[in-house]
């Protein structure tokens, strides 16, 4: 399985002969490597609605039709608009050709801006548990830390995890790496930072923190086999 990081929370998965985008927020943002036109997904993993997450999904599900995978409100919107989806909710679990999709608790929001101004409320934010090929990737989207984390890690063996340390919208470094003792993976690999001015952080500020476990701090267009 081949995992590789993009800027922002934008994570790609090449497992089975299939490509995964997670959250794919590709378009205004100047950290990515990646050209929207250029992705041709078999599948795109939504943690929520927000614009910085859901991204160029519609433009790349227009030229390719992803399967679609996101909470449920957002899935629905999403088929309004004619794309092809599948709605999952927190704690329930699939598993598709490609791997296991679990959807887990995220302290966030959840809405999608219009072109119009229109404010589409999307549903409970989460985070996702992918697992392939006897690994398990968790993309905590956008979060606080929360106590449950410490039975997502004891339930669940974690190889790779892609927390967020931007602060101001979602944990900061402190609390990341509070999240990475209760979390317990192997590898663990900050995003959600520097985007933005009010995300503005320095990783290597987290991986100082984090002394028990191995912190890679992938630029856009590194990547790791698992």
């Amino acid at each position: 399985m081949k995992i590789s990081y993009h800027g922002h929370s934008v994570v790609k998965i090449e497992t089975g002969g299939k490509t995964i985008l997670i959250d794919p927020f590709i378009t205004g943002n100047e950290l990515t490597d990646l050209v929207a036109s250029e992705q041709s997904p078999d599948i795109i993993l939504l943690t929520h609605g927000h614009n910085d997450h859901v991204g160029d999904t519609m433009e790349i599900a227009k030229r390719c039709n992803p399967l679609i995978i996101a909470p449920n409100e957002l899935a629905v919107y999403l088929s309004w608009q004619g794309f092809q989806t599948h709605g999952m909710n927190i704690g329930g679990s699939n598993t598709f050709d490609f791997g296991t999709v679990k959807y887990t608790q995220a302290f966030h929001s959840s809405s999608y801006t219009t072109n119009q101004n229109e404010i589409i409320y999307t549903g409970m934010p989460a985070g996702i548990l992918f697992t392939a090929e006897g690994k398990t990737i968790y993309h905590a989207g956008d979060t606080s830390l929360f106590g449950d984390m410490a039975l997502i890690g004891k339930r669940h063996s974690i190889d790779v995890a892609f927390l967020p340390i931007g602060d101001n919208f979602t944990m900061g470094p402190e609390d990341a790496a509070m999240a990475v003792e209760m979390l317990n993976p192997k590898l663990v690999v900050p995003v959600h930072y520097d985007t933005f001015p009010p995300i503005k952080q320095n990783p290597q500020t987290f991986k100082e923190l984090v002394t028990s476990h191995e912190v890679n701090i992938m630029k856009a267009g590194d990547s790791i086999d698992i």
